[in-house]
């Protein structure tokens, strides 16, 4: 599929998806959203593409944010459907059934960071910064920005962070905990690259077991959590590539996972 927005490779089992805005700093306007809605769409259902890398083109921005020119024209019904629409995008990335890594090569502001939060885990050029300025506008977080960075850092946190409308280095971002780990700039793509194959070389099936315990127990209580991370263990421990895996480890070999 052609995209005007984005640009999708898919090599041994990574699909790199780059928001490729670099003149609008890969601002996220509504037809960005729809090739991310659809590209997103395929990516889940092809088994062939087994972890999902997300960056922005240029060295400036990973997503500086929604398109504030959508903005400013908004009433209420068309800014709830627009933050509607940006909260679906997100859920589909959160819940896209493969682990989706951000590589924040620059700015990750407004709906950029919203992005970034979606993934499954997160990567920093050391030079990035990451923020939710809306305050600044007269708006709020509204690609569930408010609900997930609490979660994420705290809700202390989370509240400075956005009373405040300030951005945060990467560094910083890192010692709150809201990016995982912080690379040097030239070094980033080729390091989410090769833990993005790590990861891909892996089961299917038990990478999607393992996302779907973790959501599902943040959404529960710790009982109805540990309910459902023992059925999806019975799952994976019966399965082939559970027998598989077990089998290389006591022959010290490497597996040959089938995905069932």
């Amino acid at each position: 599929m052609t995209y005007q927005n984005l640009l999708c490779d898919v090599t041994d089992g990574v699909a790199t998806v780059t928001i490729n805005r670099p003149d609008k700093l890969n601002a996220l306007d509504a037809a960005t959203i729809g090739e991310l809605e659809a590209c997103l769409g395929l990516l889940a259902a092809d088994p062939g593409v087994r972890v999902v890398v997300l960056t922005g083109a240029g060295p400036k921005a990973f997503v500086a944010g929604a398109d504030i020119a959508e903005l400013a024209t908004l009433d209420a019904a068309g800014a709830q459907q627009l933050a509607r629409r940006g909260q679906a995008l997100m859920d589909r990335i959160e819940h896209l059934g493969k682990p989706v890594i951000a590589a924040v090569n620059g700015f990750a502001l407004g709906g950029g960071c919203e992005l970034a939060l979606a993934c499954s885990f997160r990567w920093a050029a050391e030079t990035a910064k990451l923020g939710l300025p809306e305050t600044g506008l007269g708006l709020i977080p509204g690609y569930g920005g408010t609900q997930r960075l609490a979660r994420l850092v705290g809700r202390g946190r989370a509240l400075e962070m956005i009373l405040r409308g300030n951005m945060v280095t990467a560094a910083e971002a890192h010692t709150m905990g809201l990016v995982n780990r912080v690379l040097p700039a030239g070094e980033l793509g080729a390091a989410v690259a090769h833990v993005a194959r790590e990861i891909a070389a892996r089961s299917q099936l038990t990478l999607r077991c393992a996302l779907e315990a973790i959501d599902g127990g943040l959404a529960t209580d710790l009982a109805a959590g540990m309910r459902l991370e023992a059925g999806l263990f019975g799952v994976v421990a019966s399965s082939d590539d559970g027998h598989e895996g077990c089998r290389a480890f006591l022959e010290k070999r490497p597996p040959r996972f089938t995905d069932r």
